[in-house]
């Protein structure tokens, strides 16, 4: 049983950092892509970032580019997302996904995705 639990979430100021983490039971995360979205009440789930199953790209969502970063580390089966530079509107539930048909160009479609975790929230305060 595939099984993704993130944690790490939490309050913080406006221009804080954060890392959120997402472990991996069930699968070996190598040859994985894996994905984080964020959801907030009544809004469509937003893609953040993603990496390709080789690790070899990461994609970002506009909105976060240049202040997220995701990671990865397949022997301990943990995928990471560093976020700095926060702001008020970055508060949301987080969620990671893992998928092994996803190809590069769709990194950013959750439907492509197989396997979710519960989300963890973030929140923002100015």
């Amino acid at each position: 049983q595939v099984q993704l639990v993130e944690s790490g979430g939490g309050v913080v100021q406006a221009g804080d950092s954060l890392r959120v983490s997402c472990a991996v039971s069930g699968r070996t995360l190598s040859g994985y892509a894996v994905g984080w979205f964020r959801q907030t009440p009544g809004k469509e789930r937003e893609f953040v970032a993603a990496m390709s199953r080789t690790g070899g790209s990461t994609y970002y969502g506009g909105s976060v580019k240049g202040r997220f970063t995701v990671s990865r580390d397949n022997g301990k089966n943990l995928v990471y997302l560093q976020m700095n530079a926060l702001r008020p509107e970055d508060t949301a539930v987080y969620y990671c996904a893992i998928g092994n048909r996803v190809i590069t160009s769709s990194l950013s479609n959750h439907n492509q995705y197989d396997w979710w975790g519960q989300g963890t929230q973030v929140t923002v305060s100015s």
